[in-house]
């Protein structure tokens, strides 16, 4: 199946990529390439087609997510985490859509889901405060998804939330100045006792059921894919995107380089160069071909109408840890075996090294965590996560 939305992303890519060292510098991606990439549909990949969107295939959507990603990392990351946002929308009551798409189909959401807002119930929805970090694109969006906790009266949380936020309830607070994906815009967002009607929430305890109220308007097999699943794909995808671009960005910059020890000779011919390039090709295709083959799978569970085994939901976060470790292993290969040149600011190879390594702090990024889950799962132990 031709991925159209790819066809037209391609002859962008030059353009971001000649933008990358001016995004690294402003901390944000320029409004120029959103509206290219809002443009050519990418935005609209994972959305409502009620609401004007595509329906796409999601392993569609992570190609092009890794194509933007091969030109400009952080371009990449704002793009998937922005890019996977309407899928999440579909799955709110049908009016929080309404809010988001009545009026303008292109219109963007950014997020932070860590459980650090508060929610006081209040007559017809909750009173919402808090400050949340790594909004990543938050500049770009007129809406955030944030997560909170339902406090009672006892001070305790007795339930946790994923809210719909607008912008004018919310504050940007410029904190963004990191040593990798410096692109990303990932500022602090601010509430202060903003009103957030009942129809503007998602139980996260449901959404980990693989249930959600837009699923009534929303019938269409995407949106019954695991949150676990379709979230940390989209986190993964960019760093995967990135070192492969890294990869070919190296074999073309480094072949006809000149070896300053060991007699000289050009770098292409040198057999311990060969053996790197091997394994860094081979740590990035076994990543993609992992991560594609899961979320296939669970796609082809949800076209059928049958339940999505616990087993394949946590394969797929057992291959996505691994789809990060795999291609931060080959971009230590690459960054290393390019020496010297490989230190200077603005170099592909450095940028990439740098920002491959600052996506892998996410938490969607917890090797240990994901991989100790699918060995409960293995011996048949329980697992309750809301990343499976």
């Amino acid at each position: 199946m031709s991925n159209d939305v790819l066809a037209a992303v391609r002859p962008l890519l030059h353009g971001i990529a000649k933008r990358a060292r001016t995004t690294d510098d402003d901390r944000r991606v320029p409004a120029e390439t959103i509206k290219e990439l809002t443009a050519a549909g990418v935005f609209r990949m994972l959305q409502p087609t009620r609401y004007g969107g595509l329906e796409a295939d999601p392993v569609d959507f992570f190609e092009v997510i890794r194509a933007i990603s091969g030109a400009c990392a952080s371009t990449g990351w704002v793009t998937s985490v922005i890019g996977v946002h309407p899928w999440q929308l579909g799955l709110f009551p049908d009016e929080a859509q309404r809010d988001v798409w009545g009026q303008n189909h292109d219109t963007l959401v950014c997020s932070s889901y860590a459980p650090v807002g508060r929610l006081i119930e209040v007559d017809g929805g909750f009173e919402l405060t808090g400050r949340w970090s790594f909004s990543s694109g938050c500049d770009h969006a007129e809406w955030a998804l944030l997560g909170a906790l339902v406090m009672g009266e006892k001070g305790k949380a007795v339930d946790f939330l994923t809210v719909l936020v607008p912008r004018a309830d919310y504050e940007i607070d410029d904190v963004w100045d990191v040593i990798g994906l410096r692109g990303t815009g990932s500022n602090d967002l601010v509430v202060e006792k903003a009103f957030v009607p009942a129809h503007r929430i998602l139980r996260n305890y449901e959404h980990s059921q693989l249930r959600g109220p837009g699923q009534k308007v929303n019938p269409g097999p995407l949106y019954k894919l695991p949150f676990g699943a379709i979230f940390t794909t989209a986190i993964t995808a960019p760093i995967v995107g990135v070192v492969d671009g890294c990869l070919t960005a190296y074999v073309a910059t480094m072949g006809d380089r000149l070896r300053l020890s060991l007699g000289g000779g050009r770098f292409a011919e040198d057999p311990f160069a060969q053996v790197a390039v091997a394994r860094a090709a081979s740590e990035t295709d076994a990543a993609i071909l992992q991560l594609d083959r899961n979320i296939r799978a669970l796609l082809d569970c949800a076209v059928a109408g049958e339940e999505i085994p616990m087993e394949l939901r946590l394969r797929t976060r057992r291959d996505q840890v691994r789809a990060t470790e795999r291609a931060l292993q080959a971009v230590d290969i690459l960054f290393k075996t390019a020496g010297g040149n490989s230190l200077k600011r603005g170099n592909p190879i450095e940028r990439a090294w740098r920002d491959a390594h600052a996506g892998s702090v996410h938490v969607a990024n917890d090797v240990e965590r994901a991989l100790a889950m699918y060995g409960r799962g293995a011996f048949g132990i329980p697992v309750e996560d809301n990343l499976v």
